[in-house]
C-alpha cells in the first residue's frame, strides 16, 4: 500500500519543464535565449535589458508572458510558438518513469506554464506519451500563469482533480504553495531541498520516488 500521506489519492499533477525530465538536460536555456530575443525585438531594447525584464516579469507575473501581456499587450501566440521551437535532442525516453506514472491509481494529467504542443512534444521525446489522461499549457488556464490560485484551479476542473484527493510535483517551491493551500499534497521535485511549510515531501530523483510509492 501507499504511505499514508499518498493513500486514498485519486488524482495526479505533474509539472513539465525539470520535473518530468532532469534539469541538467538544460532545455530551459535554449527558452531562455529565444524569449531574451523576443523581448529585444518586442521592446527594442538591448540584450542585457531584455534580461533583466525577462526575470522580473516572471518574478512578479509568474512569467515572462504574462508580464508581456499586462504591461505591454502582447499577443501570446506568436511569442509561444518563437520560445518553445527549440531542440529536444538531449531528451530519452525513461521506461521506468513512464511504469511509475502508469501504476499510480486515479487521473493523472500534465499542467505546465508552456504550451500544451510543447508538452506534448516533450513527453514524446521522453516516452510518456498516452500516459497522461490531460495535458494543460498556460493556454488552457487563459494565460493565467503559475503560480496564482486561479491557475490551479482552472486546470483542476478541467482535469476531473478534486484537490483534497490530490498531490502535485513541481520543481519550483513557490508553485507549491497554492496547491498545498487547497489541499493538495505537495512534492518538491529539485537537486536542492527547500524547507517551508507549503512542500510536504522532496526528491531529487521523480522516478525512485514514483517507484518507491508504488512499492509500498
Amino acid at each position: 500500500m501507499m504511505p499514508k500521506d499518498f493513500s486514498n489519492l485519486s488524482g495526479w499533477v505533474f509539472d513539465l519543464d525539470n520535473t518530468l525530465y532532469p534539469p541538467e538536460v538544460r532545455l530551459f536555456d535554449q527558452i531562455e535565449v529565444r524569449m531574451t530575443a523576443f523581448v529585444m525585438e518586442t521592446l527594442g531594447v538591448a540584450e542585457p535589458e531584455a534580461n533583466r525584464l525577462r526575470k522580473s516579469y516572471w518574478a512578479e507575473f509568474g512569467t515572462t508572458l504574462a508580464g508581456l501581456m499586462a504591461l505591454h499587450g502582447v499577443e501570446p501566440g506568436p511569442y509561444m510558438t518563437r520560445v518553445h521551437d527549440i531542440s529536444l535532442d538531449q531528451l530519452t525516453p525513461d521506461a521506468d518513469l513512464r511504469a511509475g506514472i502508469a501504476a499510480l491509481p486515479g487521473r493523472k494529467i500534465v499542467h505546465t506554464n508552456g504550451s500544451a504542443p510543447y508538452a506534448e512534444r516533450v513527453l514524446a521525446a521522453r516516452g510518456l506519451d498516452g500516459v497522461f489522461d490531460a495535458v494543460f499549457g498556460v493556454e488552457h488556464a487563459g494565460y493565467i500563469p503559475k503560480p496564482r490560485r486561479e491557475a490551479f484551479e482552472i486546470v483542476a476542473a478541467l482535469g476531473g482533480i478534486l484537490p483534497g484527493e490530490a498531490a502535485i510535483f513541481e520543481d519550483d517551491a513557490r508553485n507549491l504553495a497554492e496547491p498545498c493551500a487547497m489541499g493538495m499534497r505537495t512534492v518538491h521535485v529539485a537537486p536542492v531541498r527547500e524547507d517551508a511549510a507549503h512542500i510536504h515531501h522532496h526528491t531529487d530523483d521523480l522516478t525512485a520516488f514514483l517507484g518507491r510509492l508504488c512499492r509500498l
